[in-house]
C-alpha cells in the first residue's frame, strides 16, 4: 500500500508537470532547431561577425565570442544554442524546484497528502525524483533535436565536446533546481519569482566572471561559470574543480531540504 503511494505521488507530479514540462521542453527544442537551420547562412558571413564580435571589447569576452569561431559549427553551437539551452534551462530547473514543496501548502493539499502512510522524507523523495526526471527529459529533447537538425544540415559535431557541453548544462539545471528545492522547504506561498531571480542572478555573475579579473572568484559561486562554452569546447574538458563545487552544493542543497522539510511545522 505504501510503495503504491508513492509510486502515486511520482505519477501526479509527473501529470501535474506535463503541460509545463512540454511547453519548456518544446520551446526550447524549437529555438534550438531555427539557431541550427541558419548556421549554413551564418557560416557565410563568418569574417564579419568575427570582426564585429572581435570589436566589442568587454561583451566578447563575456560570451566567450573572442574564443569561438562563428564559422564552425561547435562555435557558433556554444554560443547561440548554448546560451538558449544555459538560460531556459536554468529558468525551468528554478520554477520546477522551487515550486515542488511549497505548492503543497498553496494549493492546500498538504494536509491530504500527509494524512496517506508516507513520511515527510519519502515525500521530499518522490518530488526530487520528478524534477530530476523533468530535467533529463528536457535535455534529452534538446541532445535529440541538435542532433537531428545537424545531421538535417549535413554537418557533423565534435561529439566529445558536444556532449560535455550538454552534461555541464545538466548538471547546471540539477544544481538550480536543487537549491531551488531547498528554498521551497521553507516557503509556504509560491516562489516562483524568487526561483527565478536566483537563476537570473547566478547568470549574470557569470557574465561578471567573465569580463573583470578582479571578479573571477564568481566563479565558485555560479554554476554557469563550469558550464561556459569556450572553455568546454576550447580545453575539450570540464573543469572538475567548479563542477566538484557544484555537485556539493547540490548534495547539501538535497541533505537541508530534508532536515527543514522533516522539521517544519506545515499548514494546510
Amino acid at each position: 500500500m505504501k510503495e503504491d503511494s508513492l509510486m502515486t505521488l511520482l505519477r501526479f507530479e509527473l501529470k501535474r508537470s506535463r503541460i509545463a514540462l512540454l511547453i519548456w521542453s518544446g520551446s526550447i527544442a524549437l529555438l534550438l532547431l531555427i539557431c541550427l537551420i541558419i548556421f549554413p547562412d551564418m557560416k557565410g558571413q563568418v569574417n564579419e561577425l568575427n570582426a564585429a564580435f572581435s570589436s566589442m571589447g568587454s561583451f566578447t569576452e563575456a560570451f566567450g565570442m573572442d574564443r569561438l569561431n562563428m564559422g564552425e559549427l561547435m562555435g557558433f553551437y556554444g554560443l547561440e544554442c548554448g546560451n538558449i539551452l544555459g538560460i531556459g534551462g536554468a529558468f525551468f530547473a528554478a520554477y520546477i524546484g522551487v515550486s515542488a514543496l511549497a505548492g503543497e501548502e498553496k494549493n492546500h493539499t498538504a494536509e491530504y497528502l500527509l494524512t496517506h502512510p508516507i513520511s515527510r522524507s519519502r515525500i521530499v523523495i518522490e518530488k526530487l525524483l520528478g524534477i530530476i526526471i523533468q530535467i533529463l527529459i528536457l535535455n534529452l529533447s534538446a541532445v535529440c533535436v541538435s542532433l537531428i537538425t545537424i545531421r538535417f544540415i549535413g554537418e557533423t559535431p565534435e561529439l566529445k565536446e558536444f556532449f560535455l557541453l550538454h552534461t555541464a548544462y545538466l548538471l547546471l539545471q540539477v544544481e538550480i533546481a536543487a537549491v531551488c528545492f531547498f528554498l521551497s522547504a521553507f516557503l509556504r506561498r509560491s516562489g516562483i519569482g524568487i526561483g527565478l531571480g536566483l537563476a537570473a542572478i547566478l547568470y549574470f555573475l557569470n557574465i561578471i566572471a567573465n569580463i573583470t579579473e578582479d571578479a573571477q572568484w564568481l566563479d565558485y559561486i555560479t554554476p554557469f561559470s563550469y558550464a561556459y562554452a569556450a572553455d568546454i569546447i576550447g580545453d575539450g574538458t570540464l573543469n572538475p574543480v567548479l563542477c566538484g563545487i557544484g555537485c556539493a552544493v547540490t548534495a547539501a542543497a538535497v541533505v537541508g531540504t530534508f532536515i527543514v522539510y522533516t522539521r517544519k511545522d506545515i499548514y494546510a
